[in-house]
């Protein structure tokens, strides 16, 4: 493989990196300046890029095969359509970050803020989430079958149709979401806080785990006690 190039603390034109792109050769990027810049359609397979700002950059329909997002910030940058597969974004904010209709497999998210994301139409194999900020964030129809989900806060997120068959949740939030038709069969719920969730949507969660606690918290809801 040819030799890593770097790029420490510039600011790059679009012309450069998509000539580092024809090139082939893995680019680590290292507290770059990429705000607003357009890398539609551009193929950045195995690079990296480690605590750069990607503030409203464009990166519809890119290659994202390999790559990591270290500590990166991306508020409002657009992923539409990109492909993403062995992907990691470990730390960083990526709130109202848009990934509509992109392809995610082996995609990980890490310790990151994703506040407002949108995830709407993906198409996610194998996506991992640990420790993720996902407050108002839209993810309807996404699968997170047979998910280990830690550290996620789902609250009053766009839920509308996910399968969280069999998934585990452990330190997590549902406050509040909206989970319209969500299949939670299977799923362990005693580690997620279910706070704002009425006994009307309770049905929603019929054959899966929740504790003794929770259960009073909806039965309190009749006005019983749970003794």
């Amino acid at each position: 493989m040819p030799d890593e190039t770097l790029l420490e603390n510039v600011i790059p034109t679009r012309d450069a990196l998509e000539r580092l792109s024809h090139e082939g050769a893995p680019v680590l990027l290292r507290g770059c300046d990429l705000q607003a810049l357009d890398l539609s359609r551009l193929d950045l397979a195995d690079w990296r890029f480690e605590k750069c700002d990607l503030s409203r950059a464009r990166l519809t329909g890119a290659r994202l095969e390999d790559v990591t997002f270290d500590h990166c910030r991306a508020p409002g940058a657009d992923f539409a359509a990109a492909m993403l597969s062995d992907t990691v974004i470990d730390g960083g904010d990526f709130g109202n970050t848009s990934f509509l209709d992109a392809t995610l497999s082996d995609v990980s998210f890490r310790r990151c803020k994703m506040t407002g994301t949108d995830l709407s139409g993906v198409s996610a194999t194998a996506v991992s989430f640990d420790e993720v900020l996902l407050v108002l964030g839209m993810l309807p129809n996404f699968s997170f079958r047979k998910a280990r989900l830690n550290g996620v806060d789902f609250s009053e997120a766009d839920l509308r149709a996910c399968d969280f068959r069999d998934a585990v949740f452990t330190d997590c939030s549902l406050r509040d979401a909206h989970i319209v038709d969500c299949r939670f069969q299977g799923a362990d719920l005693r580690g997620a806080d279910l706070g704002g969730i009425r006994l009307t949507d309770a049905s929603r969660f019929k054959g899966a785990v929740i504790s003794k606690r929770q259960a009073a918290d909806l039965l309190a809801q009749l006005g019983l006690n749970v003794l």
